[in-house]
């Protein structure tokens, strides 16, 4: 479980984070919402610590990331999957080397070791026989299993998804958001995922953040944002025909 309590975030004077407070849940899909300059990215790195705060806590299963030093802060990053946008896989590396990265740096296993673990989660994400391809001879979907293979090469209590959909197209997304759940529950993974895709909030979104003008403005279930009154939720939720159809489904 991640707690954060009352986050603050400026730059230069500006003040993107608001005393944001939430508990992102254990074995569940958190999913953080909201439109373009809310604050959701400065959020997460805040949360792995790119970011410095202003003020707040970050508590990694009650250890507090900012009272830690150095080597507290790097074993908590060791607990810490990241799946980018993306994908931001290493094109001069093969499928294979870029999964093995983040075990080279966090892990003592021997390379014998390192390549069984790449292969066990290159599988986990049904792509075999692509070991040695490198990112250029991918197509977007594979690219982002890849990713996802790297990101629990390290088999992490956290995972954090950062528009895990973007660029692909809607069957692909589908695959993504179920690998994302399956892994979620499979391991009992803390999974935090940033989207604008209210297809993937209604699909796998167990627990909800929205973050309006850098403010916690609501949380809640994929159910309940559905009947919510609030207007800034409905604005963003049902800005397309699509989510609109849905509503009166409920």
């Amino acid at each position: 479980m991640i707690q954060i309590n009352n986050i603050s975030k400026s730059f230069s004077g500006r003040s993107v984070l608001k005393d944001v407070s939430f508990t992102f849940q254990t074995g569940k899909v958190n999913i953080i919402i909201g439109g373009s300059g809310s604050g959701k990215t400065v959020l997460i790195r805040c949360m792995v610590g790119l970011n410095e705060v202003d003020s707040g806590q970050v508590l990694y299963d009650d250890r507090n990331f900012y009272n830690l030093h150095f080597e507290g802060k790097k074993e908590i990053r060791k607990e810490i999957g990241m799946l980018f946008q993306g994908g931001a896989l290493f094109d001069s590396k093969t499928v294979e080397e870029n999964v093995v990265f983040p075990l080279s740096m966090f892990t003592d296993l021997s390379e014998d070791e390192k390549r069984d673990r790449a292969n066990f989660c290159l599988q986990r994400v049904n792509l075999t026989n692509a070991n040695h391809l490198f990112p250029s001879e991918l197509s977007g979907g594979m690219k982002k299993r890849v990713a996802i293979a790297r990101a629990i090469a390290v088999q992490p209590k956290y995972l954090f998804c950062d528009e895990p959909n973007s660029g692909l197209d809607p069957k692909t997304s589908i695959v993504i958001d179920n690998l994302i759940k399956e892994i979620t529950e499979e391991y009992d993974i803390t999974t935090i995922v940033i989207t604008h895709d209210m297809n993937s909030v209604i699909e796998i979104g167990d627990h909800i953040l929205f973050i309006y003008e850098g403010s916690k403005w609501w949380e809640g279930s994929k159910e309940e944002i559905l009947k919510t009154e609030n207007k800034e939720i409905q604005d963003f939720v049902y800005a397309t025909k699509f989510m609109k159809d849905l509503r009166t489904k409920f």
